[in-house]
């Protein structure tokens, strides 16, 4: 008998039609004799109508009530999905966060969990039901409903699967699992059946949209094993798992991309410590995250230029915070362009293989594709193109690293 917790997302949830699927796929697990958790998120665009009538009273809804709102979302789903397990015979009993008793800190619309109580969960298990609780959501020490931000039922499910010690969290989404790289841009690409934890962060900080990032990493720490797989399509998804071995023998796992960049440089910047705080040190009070950097010193003129990387919503702001920066620096002049695109090689195995970059750089240069900034890390290398290039690159390096043939045994 195993514990198995369970995800389904807005779109799996959707209708009654899906409520009634998911119940019976539900069913199926509990009859086999196991013991199933069920994390649900509100029904599909449920949450976007919420806000929009939020903001029809007040621009920047007030974030403790927004929370209040928020979480009727989920609370409507728990409630639908308990109703048709019970319609197929199968015992069933729903929960908010607040009555699990998730504890989060108390920055609403974005809190973290500090702490489960899994007791009710447990006694109710231990009478043969399947337990069914609102993803998203929690309560603070003070009583108030908290929600965990954007894909914050990943999390939950991850949360609570690891306060039960569960022996797998199944992530079902409108996908089949995890592939080598966007199937709509790369038709060829692979469904992987297993990547680690590391793999998969990478993945999902770089680009990928299959699971939420916050997830991934309290997995990892927890020791959860996870796996995705389709909420409309019976198969075995892809599991993320701890590194082993085996996957020395792959170089590459995976092709991750951003379209949503842009890049900032600030040129003739003098040559003198600090100088790169000063240039990001407003964008950081500004709230915009900075992702790639490179700085270039011309040793003669005694200044630097410096280039950087912010998601394509922030550009606007932070053109306008360098500007401004730039002259108290006295640089020469400041540059932008937010018609780029990020490409990522990401593989474990490149720990152990030599001439992966080298490899990159020169399927990509044969597309005729220049290179504007490169980043590296122990299993990851990062390039920034022009926008236009970035289908051609993802599928050039598709094709150079051979991703889609089955990996030999």
């Amino acid at each position: 008998m195993a514990l198995i917790v369970q995800k389904y997302g807005g779109t799996s949830v959707g209708t009654i039609e899906r409520i009634m699927a998911v119940a019976e796929r539900v069913k199926r697990w509990r009859d086999q004799g196991d013991h199933v958790v069920v994390v649900v998120s509100a029904m599909s665009g449920e949450t976007d109508r919420l806000i929009g009538l939020a903001r029809q009273l007040q621009e920047r809804p007030e974030p403790r009530e927004l929370d209040v709102l928020l979480s009727t979302g989920e609370q409507v789903t728990i409630a639908l999905l308990s109703m048709a397990l019970q319609a197929h015979g199968c015992p069933a009993r729903s929960y908010t966060g607040a009555q699990v008793h998730i504890l989060t800190d108390s920055a609403h619309n974005k809190a973290r969990i500090r702490d489960i109580d899994a007791a009710r969960v447990r006694a109710d298990l231990d009478a043969g039901r399947v337990v069914v609780v609102a993803g998203f959501q929690g309560i603070d020490e003070h009583g108030d409903i908290t929600t965990l931000g954007r894909g914050g039922s990943d999390t939950s499910a991850v949360a609570i699967a690891a306060a039960l010690k569960a022996d797998e969290c199944q992530i079902y989404t409108d996908v089949d699992g995890v592939y080598t790289t966007d199937p709509r841009v790369e038709p060829k690409a692979r469904k992987l059946d297993r990547i680690t934890f590391e793999e998969m962060l990478e993945m999902a900080s770089l680009g990928s949209k299959v699971l939420q990032i916050r997830s991934v990493e309290f997995a990892g720490k927890y020791r959860v094993p996870l796996r995705v797989l389709s909420s409309f399509e019976e198969g075995e998804g892809t599991l993320i798992t701890f590194e082993e071995n085996a996957v020395e023998d792959a170089q590459i796992s995976g092709i991750a991309f951003s379209r949503d960049e842009a890049k900032l440089t600030v040129l003739g910047v003098p040559d003198q410590p600090g100088v790169a705080y000063q240039i990001l040190g407003p964008i950081a009070d500004a709230n915009i995250e900075v992702d790639m950097i490179i700085q270039n010193v011309a040793a003669q003129e005694a200044a630097t230029d410096f280039t950087f990387t912010v998601h394509r919503n922030d550009y606007a702001r932070a053109l306008e915070i360098l500007k401004a920066t730039a002259d108290n620096l006295g640089a020469r002049q400041v540059l932008g362009d937010p018609q780029i695109a990020k490409i990522s090689l990401v593989g474990v195995g490149m720990r152990s293989h030599a001439g992966i970059a080298s490899r990159m750089f020169s399927s990509l240069a044969e597309e005729g594709i220049n290179i504007r900034m490169i980043s590296t890390s122990e299993i990851k290398i990062s390039v920034v193109v022009d926008e236009k290039y970035l289908e051609l690159g993802v599928r050039a390096l598709h094709d150079a690293f051979g991703l889609d043939q089955e990996p030999v045994v």
